[in-house]
């Protein structure tokens, strides 16, 4: 059966209810037939216009100031990629035959994102229910009826619920810069390595609090030798980058100390009993052996690390893998294995944001690891690092934060 050929655009211009289409410089890019009969203005008057210079605010009725509401909701969906509804507001059109006459309207308005190919914010859907009628019926011929009042009251406090909620977003914002600028300055920069090159990236998660839980690390060894790990604090914002900074610093002591990765877990394991928050993290830890071309490693219900040999093919270390810290109640050794190397390998330590998604196996995530791993095996590890951000992160960002270390052996 012949799929029917489609036009979209006569099909937006007969949607039913009132629909434009705006650039992220709120600026008309097309209405449908409903918008702009119940607007009164026509096609010419709207596109290639920016939208308060259409519709500007009433001057004369300080109730009907829904500019700054409308103008913030839309560059929401603009900074955010996500939709915005809007608590019922009214906003008056001046009538286009008689300047400086006002008609009082009621909307109940929409905005979300059409995204480009990029990712970025192309278009805002603006979707407007009006409701001026209902709202006049309401209130009876005189507008003096209970039911009047009660309508005024409840528009009041959508407009204070709107309000609320817009400080609340300034909260939550400006919550998550300072986890971020905390979580910036307890991660380091790559440890010594020796001859050898390291890469490390912290991607947040887009447009949510879920930051700051991952976290990586390299710690110099006697011997010219390296610990390596990464670990994911179940949380967010800034109690999980408190957490996530006392966890990282316990295992970085525990691993200069400690003989092997799977007594440096045991230790973080104890040490996270008493720190609140700090249960159910994964971590894993490799110890890296330059002289013995060996990697040590034991993992805490963590994502096995990607060893990438130099001809292509690629080596889950899954052979040590145990609980996440505090999963059970008692006390157990933890496993560890151990795995040789060649020269110029490389090794890939990395936390769940960057290939798990909801809609998915985990197994697929692992394959398209591995398959992009073998596709830049030969670049060099700042080059490999970006690499994999932008073949495994969505354009649109993911919901969980991503670490990542990339070792050349």
């Amino acid at each position: 059966m012949r799929k029917p050929q489609i036009d979209y655009a006569a099909v937006f211009r007969a949607l039913p209810g009132m629909v434009a289409l705006l650039t992220p410089d709120l600026v008309y890019a097309d209405a449908n037939d409903d918008f702009l009969r119940l607007a009164g203005r026509t096609r010419e008057q709207l596109l290639g216009r920016y939208i308060f210079d259409v519709f500007p605010e009433n001057p004369d009725e300080p109730a009907a100031a829904g500019m700054r509401e409308t103008r913030e909701s839309m560059l929401r969906v603009v900074d955010t990629g996500d939709r915005d509804t809007m608590a019922l507001l009214r906003y008056d059109i001046e009538d286009p035959q008689r300047p400086g006459h006002w008609q009082e309207h009621y909307w109940s308005p929409v905005n979300a994102p059409v995204l480009g190919p990029g990712g970025q914010v192309a278009l805002i859907v603006h979707r407007v229910e009006e409701v001026t009628e209902l709202i006049h019926a309401r209130g009876g011929a005189n507008g003096d009826s209970r039911a009047r009042v009660l309508e005024a009251e409840l528009y009041a406090r959508a407009r204070e619920l709107q309000e609320v909620n817009e400080r609340l977003r300034q909260a939550h914002a400006h919550e998550r810069e300072v986890a971020l600028a905390l979580q910036a300055a307890m991660l380091p920069a790559p440890g010594p390595t020796g001859p050898h090159e390291a890469a490390v990236r912290y991607q947040p998660a887009i447009g949510a609090l879920n930051v700051c839980g991952d976290w990586y690390d390299l710690v110099e060894l006697p011997g010219d030798n390296l610990a390596v790990a990464v670990g994911d604090v179940v949380g967010h914002g800034l109690t999980a980058a408190g957490v996530m900074g006392q966890l990282r610093s316990a295992l970085s002591a525990a691993c200069r100390v400690a003989d092997g990765p799977a007594l440096a877990l045991e230790a973080l394991g104890l040490y996270a009993r008493f720190v609140d928050g700090a249960e159910a993290t994964t971590v894993v830890t490799t110890f890296v052996d330059w002289d013995s071309h060996t990697i040590t490693y034991s993992c805490a219900g963590h994502l096995p690390p990607a060893l990438v040999h130099p001809d292509g093919t690629i080596t889950f270390l899954d052979r040590a893998t145990d609980p996440p810290l505090d999963a059970r109640p008692e006390h157990l050794p933890r496993p560890q294995a151990r795995t040789p190397f060649t020269e110029g390998a490389t090794l890939v330590l990395y936390t769940d944001g960057l290939i798990e998604r909801r809609d998915e196996d985990i197994d697929t995530g692992l394959a398209r690891l591995a398959d992009s791993l073998t596709r830049h095996r030969k670049s060099a590890p700042e080059t490999l690092a970006d690499a994999l951000l932008a073949d495994l992160l969505p354009p649109t960002g993911t919901t969980d934060d991503t670490a990542l270390i990339v070792l050349r052996l």
